[in-house]
């Protein structure tokens, strides 16, 4: 089988925000961006790899979730229990440099995990958890 990962889903409930951290702070590109309001469908990816993204949705608006299990996803977004994501770089120490500066929201310092990664980890403006290894 030949198959890739094209479009990774992570929700946002201030669109202008996470539009702001994932473009400015991050540095991705803006693929797309539709709807208005908080209803906005944002898809932004690093620059360079061109077939991998992150489609920042607003959250629960399938017609097919219940009123329960739409507290239960509010509820879980507020916790910063919803959504995740692992990212990758080489340059750990800068990269969390630059989110710190940011005012991002700090989860773990830059720690040698037992595992055997170095990672760090923070928190986008969704309360989404957003985890960074270091390449080696």
């Amino acid at each position: 089988m030949d198959i890739t990962i094209d479009t990774v889903f992570l929700p946002h409930d201030d669109p202008e925000a996470s539009l702001a951290f994932y473009r400015d702070v991050l540095e991705f590109e803006v693929r797309n961006d539709v709807g208005q309001g908080r209803m906005r469908w944002i898809t932004v990816g690093p620059a360079g790899q061109p077939g991998t993204s992150i489609l920042l949705a607003p959250p629960a608006v399938d017609p097919g979730i219940t009123d329960d299990e739409r507290r239960t996803i509010v509820e879980m977004m507020a916790k910063g229990t919803y959504g995740w994501i692992l990212l990758a770089t080489p340059d750990l120490d800068g990269t969390f440099e630059k989110l710190q500066a940011s005012d991002a929201e700090v989860v773990q310092e830059p720690i040698e995990q037992p595992y055997g990664v170095r990672d760090c980890a923070f928190r986008d403006p969704a309360g989404n958890l957003i985890r960074i290894k270091e390449l080696r």
